[in-house]
């Protein structure tokens, strides 16, 4: 698997720096860490949910699974 290295790194913060700008880097690197951690935190709310319907759920392995019945 091809990775990333710390040339390739270089290279693309270089060409950030020179098509924003110096002021304008920092400001990006904090909205794209804003992003990052609200899409972890909507992630890992999901998983709790997920967790959580699955715990609710009482399978019995002698009976088969029906859907609910619609009223």
């Amino acid at each position: 698997m091809m990775g990333i290295g710390p040339m390739e790194v270089f290279f693309v913060l270089v060409i950030a720096l020179v098509i924003f700008g110096p002021q304008k880097l920092p400001e990006m690197g904090k909205s794209l860490g804003k992003a990052i951690r609200e899409f972890k935190s909507v992630g890992s709310e999901i998983q709790d949910e997920i967790t959580k319907a699955t715990d609710e759920i009482d399978i019995d392995p002698d009976k088969t699974i029906k859907p609910p019945k619609s009223t």
